[in-house]
């Protein structure tokens, strides 16, 4: 690409990181953030609902900065700018021009699904980078299969089973739409060795989930059976218009059209079917979130670009501006849904004046905000609360007391903010909490024997029956947090029934 081309090639990505830089702080850490801070104090091959590569740049992040949220944003926030260059890359790939190109990417950078994984640090991010460059790197294979080519399109693949297991999706899609595109394609070495890579890469987390008898694969079980909303065909179908953005609609269904009728789009026709591919697979599973199709969009962006070019770029000049300028207006306005932009009662009456309803993919209740925002809120009150229940106790007693939460949400909060709090001499140093949920099981009890534990809990009843001592010592009162966080008593148990190594099996809940 020209020095001069490449100046506005990066114009869009560029802004596109910056506005998420002006946004990092939000509404405070997400939930999952303090799991993945967690997971990096404890690298391993795999965990029980991610694989591991997420969790790298955590651990270079906390050798740097510490628990920097600021840092941890700032990686997802490029990472949501590679996505969209990424989306230009596979553009031009397929022969669109610049008009075409800067089409895509304002798609892919005002789609309020991917301004909302943009918004905070997780797996879901990259993964989203992930399906566009390995989408990049097949139509490189298209054009021409030689072998460089496929051994790329193995470690992209491979990287993002690291990274996501949904990749196998991907995998899937990808390996049907390629038989159809020309079967004699699977008698060369090209596809093989690109399996073999990509199975090479991702076989430490297949094979720390065997030697851990298959956690992920239990916590998949009880997610799908116990935690998430189940969702109609066409309610699944509808969400992805308003997590793409109204205003994309056109692109990514010309995008369709692109791949699987028109012959400019013929060569690259195993996209298309990549696409349908994954989205009858989840049709088929009716409990699976929208937002799961979501990467693959990122292709139909860059194939709708490319059929519509001939009709933005005409000689009336007015035409293209138009058209990103009401992209990127329309991107705004829906900002605030997709990300913490406004404060949060400005924010509930704008999402009132638009007629939003909170809302949730899991079988919660929720209060003012959606889940999304709500899972934002609560974390100092809760840990205010620990404290409090930690301070109180005789110094003899603080020495082996333990705290026992009921998700890995609480469990980090204590785990980050409680540091915090210590090392600016506002709170007392807590231990690191334990939990039965998800990868904390795994971790254990941490050396403690349950003597003196401080438990946040929704209910007392299976205290009762474990501890012959259970006494409420303070409350959680959160504003604007997930209900299930708020009016939450702390209790300090004392005299265990049993030691809390034979209690530990029993804790255990995967979801």
């Amino acid at each position: 690409m020209p020095m001069r081309e490449r100046r506005w090639f990066f114009v869009i990505p560029a802004l596109t990181v910056l506005f998420h830089i002006l946004f990092l702080r939000g509404y405070g850490w997400f939930r999952d953030e303090f799991y993945y801070f967690a997971c990096a104090r404890h690298l391993a091959f795999g965990y029980v609902d991610h694989p591991p590569l997420s969790i790298v740049p955590l651990s270079f992040v906390r050798a740097v900065a510490g628990d920097s949220l600021i840092a941890a944003r700032l990686l997802a926030a490029l990472a949501c700018g590679a996505t969209v260059a990424v989306v230009g890359a596979l553009t031009r790939e397929m022969g669109g021009g610049r008009s075409a190109q800067l089409l895509a990417m304002t798609c892919a950078a005002i789609a309020p699904i991917y301004l909302a994984v943009g918004s905070f640090y997780s797996m879901n991010v990259f993964d989203v980078l992930v399906w566009a460059t390995a989408a990049w790197t097949a139509v490189r294979v298209l054009r021409a299969p030689r072998l460089r080519s496929w051994i790329a399109l193995g470690v992209v693949l491979g990287l993002g089973i690291e990274n996501k297991i949904s990749v196998l999706w991907l995998i899937g899609g990808l390996s049907l739409g390629l038989l159809l595109h020309d079967y004699r394609l699977a008698l060369t070495p090209g596809p093989w060795l690109a399996l073999a890579i990509a199975g090479a890469l991702a076989a430490p987390y297949a094979l720390w989930n065997a030697a851990n008898g298959w956690p992920t694969l239990e916590f998949i079980q009880h997610a799908s059976a116990d935690k998430m909303i189940a969702q109609a065909p066409w309610s699944f179908v509808m969400s992805q218009v308003l997590n793409l953005h109204p205003l994309t609609l056109p692109v990514w269904l010309a995008g369709l059209w692109f791949f699987l009728i028109d012959r400019r789009g013929r060569p690259y026709r195993a996209l298309g079917v990549m696409f349908l591919a994954v989205l009858a697979l989840l049709l088929t599973n009716k409990t699976s979130r929208p937002e799961y199709l979501a990467p693959a969009f990122t292709v139909l962006f860059a194939g709708g670009a490319c059929w519509l070019e001939p009709y933005i770029a005409t000689r009336v000049r007015v035409v293209q501006p138009l058209v990103l300028a009401l992209l990127a207006f329309g991107g705004l306005l829906i900002s605030p849904l997709a990300m913490p932009v406004l404060p949060v009662d400005r924010y509930l009456r704008y999402a009132d004046a638009l007629g939003q309803k909170p809302t949730t993919d899991e079988r919660k209740e929720l209060a003012d905000l959606p889940q999304f925002y709500a899972d934002r809120f609560g974390w100092e009150e809760l840990v205010a609360a620990a404290s409090r229940a930690f301070a109180s106790l005789p110094p003899d007693e603080r020495r082996v007391a333990a705290i026992y939460t009921s998700n890995y949400g609480e469990a980090g909060a204590i785990g980050v903010l409680g540091r915090t709090g210590c090392a600016a001499g506002v709170q007392p140093c807590l231990p690191d909490a334990i939990s039965g949920h998800n990868n904390y099981w795994f971790w254990g009890p941490d050396g403690h024997m349950g003597d003196v534990l401080i438990a946040l809990t929704p209910s007392r009843r299976g205290l009762d029956a474990r501890f012959d001592d259970v006494q409420q010592v303070a409350t959680i009162e959160c504003r604007h947090c997930m209900p299930y966080e708020n009016h939450r008593p702390v209790y300090v148990c004392r005299r265990p029934k049993q030691p809390l190594a034979e209690i530990w099996p029993q804790v255990k809940h995967f979801e």
